[in-house]
C-alpha cells in the first residue's frame, strides 16, 4: 500500500532526507497535533523547562540562566561532614537526614559534598600509589 504523497511521514522523509521520525504527542494546552520528539527535546532544552537540560550558554561562554552560587561550608559543617565520611564513606538515607537537619542543609548538598568527597578520597590514593 503506497502512502498518500503528503502523508506525514512522506513530509518527514522529504524534509529531514531519511526516514519519518519518531512522535510524540505535545500536551493539549500547547498544541493538540504531533511534533518530532527531537524538536520537542530541543525545545525543552532551550526554555531549560525540562530537568536534566543544562542552561544553553552564549558565544561569550556566559550562561543565560545562572547558575546557584557555590555552598560555602562553615568549619563546623566540615568537620562533622569529615567525620561521618571518616566512620562511612557512603552515606545512607537516615544519616543523610540527620547530617542535614544537625548542619541546615539539604540532603542534596550532603549527598554531593559525600560524592565529591568519595572522588578526592580516590584521587588521594591514587597519587599516593
Amino acid at each position: 500500500m503506497e502512502k498518500d504523497r503528503f502523508s506525514v511521514e512522506w513530509l518527514a522523509r522529504s524534509s529531514r532526507g531519511g526516514a519519518p521520525q519518531p512522535w510524540k504527542r505535545v500536551s493539549p494546552p500547547t498544541a493538540p497535533y504531533l511534533v518530532p520528539a527531537a524538536a520537542l527535546r530541543h525545545r525543552e532544552a532551550a526554555d531549560g523547562s525540562s530537568p536534566g537540560y543544562e542552561a544553553e550558554v552564549s558565544a561569550g561562554g556566559a550562561r543565560s540562566v545562572p547558575a546557584r552560587p557555590r555552598t560555602k561550608f562553615s568549619a563546623a559543617q566540615l568537620q562533622e561532614l569529615e567525620r561521618s565520611f571518616r566512620e562511612q564513606r557512603y552515606v545512607g538515607s537516615s544519616e543523610k537526614r540527620r547530617l542535614a537537619t544537625a548542619l541546615n542543609l539539604s540532603q542534596s548538598q550532603i549527598k554531593t559534598w559525600f560524592q565529591n568527597r568519595r572522588m578526592k578520597f580516590k584521587r588521594q590514593t591514587q597519587d599516593a600509589r
